[in-house]
């Protein structure tokens, strides 16, 4: 049995891991806590989600005695908080000896350069930096059982990753084309106006600017053009994906290609066939349909996830039964 504490579990991430958690028989939750200054602390978690009525948990700030009992009980500790406030934690629990597994972006580039310009802030800790991976569990199974420290992805590049990675080795020099759309809830929780109800409408945002972009690059190992969309619709990402083979590149080449999730049991892949946001919602699969050209020598793929799930909270959930190999 093995004990996890969550940090951030009044966001939506924070939340849902705590229930798909709370459901697994071979882990248990060593507690739920929010930042000292927030308003959700001492609220137990079924006030802020009546959905999750059947877990008698209470959100507790994260004060010092908290984080030494952590430190105390817990085996690993989750982190479902701000990129430059995960920074300092995923370091301190890392130094302690608990294995992290991190939700924000704060470790998962190499390059200590890319930092500054897409998360904002100088990384502090190097050599903690030096020992994280790449949680894309599909991907990078036994690197995740070797290490305590796991970046988990992105909900963008997940699904994007999950589309691309099986075509590296067919991809020409022209930079795949990403087109993806996101559910609301993957702006979090917290109130804005872009994301209330009366002024959500189909848009793209952080065009060539967004900081999925390079970490998409980063993972394929080649350069891409990404750009994202906010839906108004709750939960879910589809991405449309168009990328240009090599020549003489075969249909048959490219379902050998993604034969590699052949024993993925969350990886479903079809070829004609494209999926739609409502295949995956609430699950923790990845639908996969592509279509190729080979005259032209393009190909589309379009990759579904739920944001919340397999782009965050149940793939976090794969790491940490691959890490403790549950």
């Amino acid at each position: 049995m093995k004990n996890i504490a969550i940090i951030g579990a009044s966001g939506y991430t924070g939340a849902q891991l705590t229930a798909l958690i709370h459901a697994e028989a071979e882990l248990t939750i060593q507690g739920l806590y929010v930042s000292e200054n927030s308003l959700d602390k001492g609220k137990p978690l079924a006030d802020l989600y009546p959905s999750y009525s059947h877990i008698a948990l209470t959100l507790s700030p994260l004060s010092d005695d908290a984080k030494a009992k952590i430190v105390a009980e817990a085996d690993a500790v989750v982190l479902a908080t701000e990129h430059s406030v995960s920074l300092h934690l995923a370091a301190w629990f890392y130094s302690q000896g608990l294995a992290v597994f991190d939700l924000s972006g704060a470790y998962r580039f190499s390059d200590v350069a890319q930092y500054p310009k897409w998360y904002g802030f100088e990384h502090e800790y190097p050599e903690v930096l030096t020992k994280a991976v790449y949680g894309l569990a599909e991907w990078n199974a036994k690197e995740i059982a070797a290490t305590k420290m796991i970046a988990v992805p992105g909900c963008y590049p997940t699904a994007s990753l999950t589309a691309l990675k099986p075509l590296a080795s067919l991809l020409t020099s022209a930079y795949p084309v990403i087109n993806a759309v996101s559910g609301v809830t993957g702006a979090g929780r917290k109130a804005q106006l872009h994301t209330s109800f009366c002024e959500v409408s189909l848009t793209p945002y952080g065009v060539l600017g967004h900081r999925h972009q390079p970490e998409i690059a980063t993972q394929l190992g080649q350069e891409v053009i990404f750009t994202p969309h906010l839906g108004n619709f709750k939960r879910g990402i589809l991405a449309t994906i168009t990328v240009q083979l090599k020549p003489g590149t075969t249909t048959a080449d490219v379902a050998a290609a993604y034969c590699v999730y052949a024993q993925a049991p969350l990886v479903t892949v079809k070829h004609n066939q494209f999926p739609k946001v409502d295949d995956v919602v609430l699950t923790p699969n990845c639908h996969l349909g592509w279509k190729f050209d080979e005259n032209s020598g393009y190909l589309v793929v379009a990759s579904v996830i739920d944001n919340l799930m397999k782009g965050a909270a149940s793939q976090a959930l794969q790491c940490i039964k691959i890490h403790f190999n549950l």
